[in-house]
């Protein structure tokens, strides 16, 4: 098989020559961050491919299904191969070439799937959701604050591909710190899997800490002056947004605890004990995301509260008013009805003495209304 054939096969890329010229484009760029919106500095869904050999990365030679042969022969390496939202026709080559299961594959290029972890023989298929805070001015009623991707990995014995879905969650400089401990990545494709893993729980940790500034903002706004004037709507926005990370992050820890405790095949035991970590940082998470939502529900209970009670203060300062209106308005309103027969109608002082009623009424009932706080 050429080189661009089974380039073209394996990605759909018919104007590239083979992956020399992929790997050649990667080798310029040491960093690739694909967090704008092109899908890949490559130009398709190819970010990367790389292969180790005992941590090692191995200068190309050849194109993929040598390199795979060779480390397959030679059982202390493994091929890398990283992708960024491929299409069906883009992945369907690189499915065949792997032996990949079917139902994996459609949940790699489809996303939009729950974190989980399935064995296909020995080959491994691990889902995880990537989060990442999405910096505001102010939190309104609409703001984002949580956005989310996915990160799907593929691990066999001679094998790692990584499938991403987003815009952040490079997995770049990961790779670029694992290069930098040859000895960690010399353990295989394993911990490939979980320096990912460590990466996404990480990031969880940066978001809920992030997070947990918004909610000081909002519970701070609540106990301030004037509280009953802000907007529930600020409160409900960080509980839906609380609840996409809850969703993300919760899922995550029955597969965790698989890669920890359960003997699978292509996950070395010494790299069970690194999972183990982050199953600990995971469960944190997976508490704050659960003291968060608490919190808020008391936030937004506290808030319903102030507004009821700024509402009766209302009503008790309009009942009052109401009352000291009322005294002129039934004076008045007797001295009014105009009856032949009105004892007080010819009496030389009778228009002073119903205004100074009137005043000494109207003060009476201030000064009652004023002691009892409801002016």
């Amino acid at each position: 098989m050429s080189m661009a054939g089974n380039l073209r096969k394996v990605t759909g890329l018919d104007r590239v020559s083979g992956l020399r010229k992929v790997a050649r484009l990667a080798r310029r760029r040491t960093r690739v961050d694909l967090s704008h919106p092109a899908r890949s500095p490559l130009g398709s869904a190819v970010v990367n491919c790389v292969t180790y050999q005992k941590g090692v990365r191995v200068p190309e030679a050849g194109d993929l299904v040598d390199s795979v042969e060779r480390v397959r022969k030679s059982a202390d390496g493994f091929v890398w191969l990283g992708l960024h939202e491929p299409t069906d026709q883009e992945f369907a080559g690189i499915a065949e070439l792997f032996d990949l299961h079917p139902l994996a594959v459609e949940d790699a290029v489809e996303a939009h799937q729950r974190p989980k972890l399935e064995r296909y023989g020995e080959t491994l298929f691990a889902v995880f959701k990537t989060v990442c805070y999405v910096e505001h001015k102010e939190l309104t009623a609409t703001s984002e604050v949580v956005s989310t991707g996915e990160i799907m990995v593929f691990i066999g014995p001679a094998f790692v591909i990584t499938v991403r879905h987003g815009r952040h969650g490079s997995l770049g400089p990961l790779r670029e710190e694992l290069e930098a401990h040859p000895q960690q990545l010399a353990k295989g494709p394993a911990a490939v899997l979980h320096a990912i893993a460590d990466q996404v729980v990480d990031d969880y940790l940066s978001v809920t800490d992030a997070v947990q500034e918004d909610i000081d903002q909002v519970e701070t706004d609540v106990f301030a002056e004037n509280s009953a004037r802000l907007d529930p709507g600020r409160i409900y926005q960080l509980k839906r947004e609380l609840l996409e990370l809850k969703r993300a992050v919760a899922p995550l820890d029955r597969p965790i605890q698989e890669l920890a405790t359960r003997p699978i095949r292509v996950i070395d035991p010494e790299i069970q004990a690194y999972f183990r970590d982050v199953s600990d940082h995971l469960l944190r998470a997976i508490e704050q995301i659960a003291a968060f939502d608490e919190l808020l529900n008391s936030i937004l209970q506290a808030h319903l509260a102030q507004v009821s009670v700024a509402q009766n203060e209302d009503m008790r300062k309009i009942t009052a008013w109401a009352a000291l209106i009322a005294v002129p308005t039934m004076l008045t309103g007797v001295y009014g009805m105009n009856f032949a027969h009105m004892p007080e109608l010819r009496w030389r002082f009778g228009y002073p003495a119903v205004l100074v009623v009137i005043a000494v009424g109207c003060l009476v009932l201030y000064r009652g209304f004023k002691r009892n706080g409801w002016l």
